[in-house]
């Protein structure tokens, strides 16, 4: 269910991204040489990834197809509520987690974090404002999704500290921007592909 919902936010959003992304990244790109300041792909690549983690993320969190409503205060209810093998499981509880690994990632890394408290505290503030915007709009407002997204936000801070830690030990010529940069490319190769075939531009 988390893929097909993700999936269906890219299928619905495509012309919207790419006109975002090619906007940006021109403008980014305008910046940069008149600035005249160096280029690094890598750098860019994850920044922009970044901000169209941060819409897909809106669109799965504002759509109001088949959700439900109302309020729950009371931690651990929803969650104790699912069978362990269920797909409800899979999609509410694990989905909360996975959604939110890239936000602690990416914030930690912007931030250059040390503390996870302070991915925590961020985190808490913006899960709590999305509950109260989807009761808002018609969805339910859940304590425990702001719980299952802050651990979902640690874990990622955790992975931004455990590859920091490993970059730290590699080898010198394993920390080059050009190394980077390669992984990046072979990487955005990889996204292109995805988005062309779930568009059904390419059939394999």
């Amino acid at each position: 269910m988390i893929v097909r919902a993700i999936t269906n936010v890219l299928y619905d959003s495509w012309p919207m991204l790419t006109i975002f992304v090619v906007v940006l990244a021109s403008v980014r790109i305008l910046h940069l040489i008149d600035n005249h300041e160096k280029i690094v792909f890598y750098e860019e690549f994850l920044n922009l990834l970044f901000l169209v983690y941060a819409l897909i993320l809106y669109r799965l969190l504002t759509n109001t197809e088949g959700a439900s409503s109302g309020i729950n205060l009371m931690p651990f209810r929803e969650i104790l509520r699912y069978n362990l093998q269920s797909e409800l499981f899979y999609y509410n509880v694990i989905g909360n987690i996975v959604l939110f690994i890239p936000f602690g990632f990416f914030v930690s890394r912007y931030v250059n974090a040390k503390k996870a408290s302070h991915i925590l505290i961020a985190t808490a503030i913006i899960s709590f404002t999305i509950e109260v915007v989807q009761y808002k709009i018609g969805r339910a407002f859940d304590i425990d999704d702001v719980l299952l997204n802050v651990v979902g936000s640690i874990i990622g801070f955790l992975l931004f500290i455990a590859l920091s830690a490993i970059k730290n030990h590699l080898p010198k010529f394993l920390k080059r921007d050009a190394f980077y940069n390669t992984i990046c490319l072979i990487l955005t190769i990889i996204i292109i592909f995805y988005l062309a075939r779930i568009l059904g531009w390419v059939v394999i």
